[in-house]
């Protein structure tokens, strides 16, 4: 997916803006379709539910407490969505 299509939200004390008038935790983050990457540690790492939606190689846990960004495709406005909508 191209860069144009996703926002770059910026966690600040555990929470991200996913959406305008609604911050989310970032364990609420991983578990979401949307969430492409995390930042932790300097590097881009794939998302947990990106991962396993992909059954990436992705094995590492992302350690939550030093991501410093996310990278969202939600484009749309729609919020979290549980990656069980799509799995179950």
């Amino acid at each position: 997916m191209h860069d144009l299509h996703v926002r770059v939200l910026v966690v600040e004390n555990g929470l991200v803006a996913c959406l305008p008038e609604k911050s989310v935790t970032l364990d609420r983050c991983r578990f979401c379709v949307h969430s492409t990457h995390f930042e932790t540690g300097g590097k881009k790492v794939v998302s947990p539910a990106r991962a396993y939606c992909s059954r990436s190689e992705a094995s590492d846990e992302v350690d939550l407490r030093s991501v410093t960004r996310v990278w969202c495709d939600d484009t749309q406005g729609e919020g979290f969505r549980s990656i069980m909508s799509i799995i179950s």
